[in-house]
């Protein structure tokens, strides 16, 4: 089967996208959140790229 790189109906709190990243990684959605808030506080650009993809990735 191939994996699909799409936003969450089941790991959702936003969008779905921390939890659509982490069924498509193979991860628990928690790590991801985690790794997002910590990229963002860090001085990346989380929260631009989390809104990009919130609009850009396909539901599951």
């Amino acid at each position: 089967m191939e994996k699909k790189l799409h936003k969450s109906s089941r790991e959702k709190m936003l969008f779905g996208v921390c939890g659509g990243i982490a069924e498509y990684l193979d991860l628990d959605p928690t790590v991801v959140r985690i790794a997002l808030v910590a990229f963002s506080a860090l001085g990346g650009s989380g929260l631009a790229v989390y809104i990009a993809c919130a609009i850009l990735m396909p539901e599951g």
